[in-house]
């Protein structure tokens, strides 16, 4: 199967809520080498101005790629993961995440470029909290290889 050329302009609506708790930033934090205090500990998080502990940056991630699932299991669009070769990743903070946020992500397909036999996707996550808060803006782009690539 092929990708679906008519991707582009689709949206997934924002489905189950995240919740961003105190170990699961800390986990993270570890995995990527964060050593920023305030990743850590409550007390050095609100000596930033924070009402509780600071993700990464990259924590977004988590959320995007749940928003992004909608897109690969989606029969319509053509896409078989094994075939996918992840291009580029982009974030933009429009506030820290911080623990106790719940979370949810509005995924958007901004563009699918057809490539030798395969197709190049990219993709926005709008990740918000429940009452509608802007949070972060992810992009990605993938390569879904051709057969034979």
């Amino acid at each position: 199967m092929s990708i679906n050329p008519d991707l582009q302009g689709r949206s997934y609506p924002a489905a189950e809520v995240y919740d961003v708790g105190r170990e699961k930033i800390r986990e993270f934090a570890k995995a990527v080498k964060a050593s920023n205090p305030a990743h850590f500990d409550v007390e050095a998080a609100k000596a930033l101005g924070h009402s509780d502990l600071v993700a990464p940056p990259t924590f977004a991630i988590i959320v995007a790629q749940r928003a992004d699932a909608q897109l690969v299991e989606d029969p319509e669009s053509g896409i078989d993961f094994s075939r996918v070769v992840h291009a580029d990743q982009r974030f933009t903070h429009h506030r820290a995440i911080v623990a106790g946020d719940r979370l949810v992500a509005e995924l958007h397909v901004d563009g699918v470029r057809a490539m030798g036999g395969g197709a190049m996707i990219t993709t926005r996550s709008e990740i918000s909290t429940e009452s509608g808060e802007r949070v972060a803006t992810t992009t990605s782009s993938i390569l879904v290889r051709g057969e034979g690539q």
